[in-house]
């Protein structure tokens, strides 16, 4: 359980029996969140209609030197703003911007909020884009990619963080399966347990960059939207053995807004995939609980 403040404060890891800081978000990257906030202020006063809205927008905050400088920041930024005319970074922030806005983050104590942001921020980094394709593995890939970035921008990790992130980047990146009845590789949920133990012995259970780095790595494993079933959905007995009650809020949030990212500005989608979404994650809470 974490105790302490918003921002750079001390959190007690009582599972670590350690203190660990948790990085800003937006301390680091105060651009950026501000540039959401305005956004939500633009939306909400009627500006913001639709992706033809948006997009410009977008377009025009991440100048070649804004770009420059997240890329010194998240070393693969660019590469994924690249991909079919900036499709992914215009939904990153279309996420953030429905992220903002739903209440099941705003209920969210303020730690959790921030934690949020750098998932958001780190969620599709390694999502490649192909025509009629979903890329159903890049959770896999991005969620490696976020626990080698998080130590160079303030999180902290365990002794043995050296030692290990090499031969666990190499296993988790690796983990993908091929169906008989798949068209494509899919993320091999067979290897999720030792995946996420890795996690812990990187940054420490439920400490914050573990919570941030599981949430990025299972934003694509669970159904919500029954028009968009996931390539490799967890079973119930697996929701309630992976995903416990610090990580549940996170990946709700997650998957909330993730879907914004793409039906914002589509009504009655937009309707139908939240109450989707929130009946999955209520049934995932019954599941969690039962278990404990």
């Amino acid at each position: 359980m974490f105790k302490g403040v918003y921002g750079h404060g001390m959190y007690n890891l009582e599972t670590m029996n350690t203190y660990q800081e948790i990085p800003g978000f937006d301390e680091q990257f105060p651009e950026l969140n501000q540039f959401v906030c305005r956004l939500v202020d633009e939306y909400n006063v009627g500006k913001i209609y639709s992706w033809n809205d948006l997009e410009p927008r977008v377009n025009a905050f991440f100048t070649p030197k804004r770009m420059e400088q997240m890329e010194s920041c998240i070393p693969g930024w660019q590469k994924m703003s690249s991909y079919n005319d900036g499709v992914t970074l215009v939904h990153v922030m279309c996420v953030f911007l429905g992220l903002f806005m739903l209440p099941e983050y705003t209920s969210l104590l303020p730690y959790q909020q921030n934690l949020m942001k750098w998932a958001v921020l780190f969620h599709d980094l390694e999502k490649v884009v192909e025509k009629g394709k979903r890329d159903p593995k890049h959770g896999f890939r991005s969620a490696v990619t976020a626990a080698q970035k998080l130590p160079t921008l303030g999180f902290s990790t365990t002794p043995e963080y050296n030692d290990l992130i090499g031969t666990w980047s190499e296993f988790t990146y690796s983990a993908v399966t091929m169906p008989e009845s798949a068209l494509e590789p899919i993320q091999d949920n067979g290897k999720l347990g030792e995946i996420l133990s890795g996690i812990d012995h990187l940054f420490g259970k439920d400490s914050p960059a573990a919570c941030i780095v599981k949430t990025i790595l299972l934003h694509m494993s669970i159904n919500v939207v029954s028009e968009w079933p996931q390539a490799a959905p967890l079973s119930p007995a697996e929701i309630a053995e992976y995903v416990n009650s610090d990580l549940h809020p996170l990946l709700r949030s997650m998957m909330l807004a993730d879907n914004e990212g793409w039906v914002m500005f589509y009504p009655e989608d937009r309707v139908k995939q939240r109450e989707e979404t929130l009946k999955t994650f209520t049934r995932c809470k019954l599941c969690i609980y039962k278990l404990s």
